[in-house]
């Protein structure tokens, strides 16, 4: 059995991935897109494409009776949902089967068992599964609760039943601190997964986060793939993952492959799946089972040689798995996300890609969702693409990931490149010393001093904003390409200093000056989001865009952003001349306020929480800058907030 048509209930670098591996197999993909994707490219890359609805997701990627209408109308004989959205609910599983299509995943009654995270614990336990101490009781009381943390012992941790990825769930350290962490986590939860029910565990301190990729067929077999060290994390959000764990040796390896496969057979598990544990030194404890397939993938396929998308199409469609003893290990992978983020805030960016260029060369593989000239929407989440590396040992991967870093070209859209750098040349990573809390320990998350603008980086984004045309190549005055011109002079604000450039026309090439000296750029060359030259007879090359207020810049692994300086008396009116001694705080994103801890004419203390916005299904806190009053808070609990709305006003003590 085969499928000739296959609808992918997703988008993004998802989407693109299942497509081209439907592609590889010569089967027809459909696609389904939201209005603000009208131009994406997982559209442009399927066979057939229809429209769900607006850009909300609950009126698009989460429409089911859509979906449901597009599967019959397209003909498609299966449905593969990717990962987030309704991949892990059994309801549209259902709905699928009922129309006539195949569920390319887990079959439903197996979805509702390991996805609720309570059934979940008693199934390891049946299942001979080590498990931490905690409560899972059907009891969601506040006082009982509060009960359970002090039995089992702070710090605990608050989590969501139904869902994961972070979101609602909370660490407390303090008896005290219980009541408010709770309230918050069951927020999170009823906003995203729509069950505020939580349960408590015993926080294990700085473990690492190993998890074991298994796949079960419709004949009974089901197998692993081995295990993935995904232990840097960020508010529970993976950003750095690997395979194999270099935390493991061959016998530990042995042992908790073995409880996944345990795990995954006495849940009458099918197609793909992952079983997540905690590891604490040589113990490990059952953290949570994924019914679809995981973000990070990819490093298992390096590693194993086995195309993952291709088995879930091959078990969904009846075929067997391979034998356990013909899945080998080989080498090392390294997988880094790349998302759409502020670098001062680490909240979701949005906007055009000027120029979007992955590294390429040996060992190099880039799943993306993205091209040169896309939109990246703040509906959705921000990942737009991921790189993932591979060599014969993790020496030479790490090696790898660190150029590839530096040769990865993002302008227009700030990203999150240049954490992945800092913790690509930690030594701690290098040694493959890697916890839950290694963000922190290294103190690589906070926020960075912001790197000083290279002076190159400055004459380079004159020299192409001074030519004729930004997307051809330049030639020299003589062919006639471009008229002479006298100075130019450029103004530009970048790391908290001004910059002053001037350029002029000479024979083969533009004179620059700058800081009172002189340079000679020659053999000029722009194009496909690239600018290159001689820089007084050395040969440079930069990432190149613009847009109406900046210059976007490359330079050896980072990324400048060189803002147009408006004249000075439009600045002063901007900023309001003398310093009036009140902040304003802005939403730097699109919001919900869910609760509001303070008053207008409230004294409060630096860092004090003034009020929660929620973005993105999580909880951001707003705090007090320092020690004041309060002046005016504009919006109230429930109120919609739109991006770069001011949330409070705060007059310094």
């Amino acid at each position: 059995m085969s499928f000739s048509k296959v609808l992918i209930a997703n988008r993004g670098e998802i989407s693109v991935r299942i497509i081209r591996a439907c592609r590889e197999l010569g089967i027809k993909t459909v696609a389904v897109y939201s209005e603000a994707d009208e131009y994406s490219m997982h559209r442009r890359l399927a066979d057939e494409s229809y429209l769900l609805g607006p850009a909300p997701a609950a009126d698009s990627y989460l429409n089911v009776k859509r979906i449901i209408e597009i599967i019959e109308g397209s003909g498609a004989e299966a449905v593969h949902p990717g990962y987030g959205f309704l991949s892990e609910s059994a309801a549209f599983a259902r709905s699928v089967e009922e129309a006539g299509a195949i569920w390319i995943g887990p079959p439903p009654e197996a979805m509702e068992l390991v996805g609720d995270k309570v059934q979940a614990k008693e199934l390891a336990e049946k299942a001979g599964v080590p498990i931490i101490p905690g409560y899972s009781g059907g009891d969601q009381d506040e006082e009982r609760l509060s009960e359970e943390a002090r039995r089992i012992g702070y710090p605990v941790l608050v989590k969501a039943s139904a869902g994961g990825g972070g979101r609602g769930m909370r660490s407390v350290d303090r008896p005290e601190d219980f009541e408010e962490a709770l309230r918050g986590a069951k927020r999170e939860a009823e906003s995203s997964f729509g069950d505020p029910t939580v349960f408590l565990e015993k926080l294990v301190e700085n473990p690492r986060h190993v998890e074991v990729q298994v796949i079960g067929d419709y004949q009974g077999s089901v197998i692993h793939l081995y295990e993935r060290d995904c232990s840097i994390q960020r508010r529970h959000q993976k950003v750095v993952e690997e395979a194999p764990s270099p935390a493991l040796d061959a016998e530990l390896r042995e042992a908790i492959c073995d409880a996944a496969v345990r795990l995954a057979a006495e849940a009458g598990y099918r197609n793909a799946g992952t079983v997540e544990f905690l590891l604490d030194g040589e113990d490990f404890y059952f953290l949570e089972m994924n019914a679809r397939l995981q973000v990070e993938h990819p490093v298992t396929e390096l590693v194993t040689g086995l195309d993952l998308v291709h088995l879930q199409l091959a078990v969904a469609a009846g075929e067997l798995l391979p034998d356990q003893q013909d899945v080998t290990l080989r080498g090392s992978a390294i997988e880094v996300r790349i998302y759409a983020e502020d670098p001062e805030t680490s909240l979701p960016a949005g906007g055009k890609l000027h120029s979007f260029a992955p590294p390429e060369g040996p060992g190099i593989r880039n799943d993306v969702g993205v091209e040169t000239g896309d939109e990246v929407s703040l509906n959705y989440d921000s990942m737009i693409s991921k790189l993932i590396v591979f060599a014969s040992d993790r020496e030479t991967t790490v090696q790898r990931l660190r150029q590839g870093l530096r040769d990865y070209t993002v302008l227009g859209v700030p990203t999150n490149l240049p954490l992945l750098r800092r913790i690509a040349e930690n030594l701690a990573f290098a040694a493959g010393e890697t916890t839950t809390g290694f963000l922190e320990k290294h103190d690589i998350s906070g926020k960075q001093e912001q790197d000083r603008v290279p002076e190159k980086a400055i004459l380079l984004a004159a020299v192409g904003e001074s030519l004729p045309s930004r997307g051809k190549a330049w030639e020299p005055f003589s062919s006639g390409s471009w008229r002479p011109m006298g100075i130019v002079r450029f103004r530009y604000n970048a790391g908290g200093e001004t910059h002053l450039v001037e350029t002029s026309r000479i024979s083969d090439g533009m004179r620059v000056r700058m800081n009172g000296r002189d340079s000679v750029v020659e053999q000029i060359s722009i194009g496909n989001g690239f600018l290159r030259a001689t820089l007084d007879d050395e040969p440079v090359s930069c990432g190149f865009a613009v847009d109406s207020s900046s210059v976007f810049v490359s330079d050896d692994g980072a990324t400048y952003r060189l803002e147009r300086s408006l004249p000075p008396s439009v600045d002063d009116a901007v900023s309001g001349g003398a310093d009036s001694g009140r902040t304003s705080l802005t939403s730097p994103m699109p919001g919900t306020v869910v609760s509001v801890l303070v008053e207008e004419g409230e004294e409060v203390e630096e860092g004090q929480v003034l009020l929660v916005l929620e973005a993105m299904k999580m909880e951001q806190q707003v705090t007090a800058p320092y020690a004041g009053t309060v002046r005016a808070l504009p919006y109230g609990e429930r109120d919609l907030v739109p991006g770069g709305a001011v949330l409070a006003e705060i007059e310094e003590a």
